[in-house]
């Protein structure tokens, strides 16, 4: 397993071996010791699986209290995948780092607690699955508009609006979010 820092050193990139024949593969996507070797000595809780279309932009979520760190990877399809430190003590405050993860590259993204995250399908669909060091609290998740201009995230859009829930419609700024210390 190789653990790839990105712009933003906490958010990692993770690229599992891959064992494979004619019969098909197989790859170890979570490994306790692996991963605190890395640093990251997760104590994961819950696990998450979304089916979405095309054009659908989910995110950018976080929670305020509870905040959640979470290790990402899509299963079926393609997806372009956004975390945003929220983090106001730290020197990437406000930036975002981004990446293809799919079902043919078999990325993996770590987004560390204290980030916002979210993503968007290319493919016709995507099947997307996630471990969190937090359980899920909906009095305390929050949302980021996805296309805050104080952000600056380059979506790489296939139509001109994405596929929004009501939830992500009413997302706010980056100068109007409520952020962590």
């Amino acid at each position: 397993m190789r653990f790839l820092p990105t712009e933003i050193p906490e958010v990692l990139l993770i690229e599992p071996q891959l064992f494979g024949d004619s019969r098909g593969f197989f790859m170890e996507t979570w490994h306790a010791e692996k991963f605190a070797a890395a640093g990251l000595g997760c104590n994961f809780v819950q696990d998450n699986h979304s089916k979405s279309v095309q054009n659908t932009l989910r995110g950018l979520h976080y929670q305020i209290r509870q905040p959640q760190g979470k290790l990402v990877r899509v299963i079926s399809g393609e997806v372009f995948d956004v975390a945003v430190d929220l983090r106001k003590s730290s020197p990437t405050f406000g930036r975002w780092v981004g990446d293809l993860l799919s079902a043919e590259n078999r990325k993996m993204l770590w987004v560390p607690p204290g980030f916002a995250h979210g993503f968007y399908v290319l493919s016709p669909e995507a099947e997307f699955v996630y471990k969190c060091t937090e359980f899920y609290a909906p009095e305390h998740e929050r949302c980021l508009r996805w296309d805050d201009p104080g952000l600056g995230i380059v979506w790489p859009l296939r139509a001109q609006a994405p596929l929004l829930s009501v939830k992500d419609l009413a997302g706010f700024s980056l100068a109007e979010a409520e952020l962590y210390p």
